[in-house]
């Protein structure tokens, strides 16, 4: 990806957080007296053609504004994105929710899907080693425009009844980094190319091992999103290695 100069990551930093609160295309002029960019919206709208020449942003046909690329999302993360972090109040609550399960490595699974799930408010899977695997918040989705779309919805609802599709899945992103993310297509299906997969692995034991996160549009509030399904992947690792 091509280097941005300092007005257009700033640019790019407001399009982004703007398309994370409202999920819809992001034009220049509410853009710059929003955001008080410091340059007229004609500047803005010049930079946004440059910054969608680049790869980072693209225009539903339907509409002027402009929405983020699976590229722009994950720059926004690596560069852009002020994670932050759970409280030491969020961290208990959440030790709480799957203290008394931590006896049985497939109860802990489950209480732990579906805490993440409701600290998230998105959909919350996981799948093990054993090939074992666990959802949670499906009415959450339901909330959200993007799984407005019938074929939408029912594809990913599908998919968690697939062992094998979500085994899968989780087994397409690997690397020294604790965290992963899948954007639009590349969770296998172009239909889903408003979705997006938060995961983190970890490792319990010799035997006890897989992968937990959350399904939701591309614009899930990553700041938030991550550290929480990072806390839940630690969590797991820690209350299930001497199962």
């Amino acid at each position: 990806m091509p280097e941005l100069t300092d007005r257009q990551t700033k640019i790019l930093k407001a399009i982004i957080e703007e398309y994370i609160e409202t999920a819809s295309p992001v034009g220049s002029e509410n853009l710059e007296r929003k955001y008080e960019l410091g340059v007229s919206p004609a500047t803005v709208r010049n930079e946004m053609l440059k910054l969608t020449e680049a790869g980072f942003l693209k225009q539903p046909h339907t509409s002027a504004g402009r929405t983020p690329t699976k590229e722009a999302f994950r720059f926004y993360i690596s560069h852009l994105m002020e994670e932050k972090k759970l409280s030491v109040a969020d961290e208990v609550a959440a030790r709480e929710k799957v203290w008394d399960c931590r006896f049985s490595f497939d109860k802990l699974m489950h209480e732990a899907t579906k805490a993440l799930a409701q600290r998230t408010k998105t959909l919350a899977v996981a799948a093990t080693s054993e090939g074992n695997v666990y959802h949670a918040g499906y009415a959450n989705i339901l909330a959200m425009p993007e799984f407005y779309d019938i074929d939408i919805t029912r594809t990913i609802l599908g998919m968690l009844d697939e062992t094998k599709s979500m085994l899968a899945l989780f087994n397409r992103a690997f690397g020294e980094e604790p965290m992963h993310f899948l954007f639009g297509d590349e969770l296998g299906l172009e239909l889903l190319e408003p979705c997006g997969l938060v995961f983190t692995h970890f490792e319990a034991g010799p035997k006890k091992s897989g992968s937990i996160g959350v399904i939701g549009p591309n614009r899930i509030p990553y700041s938030t999103v991550i550290p929480t399904v990072r806390y839940f992947g630690q969590l797991i690792e820690e209350l299930a290695r001497n199962l």
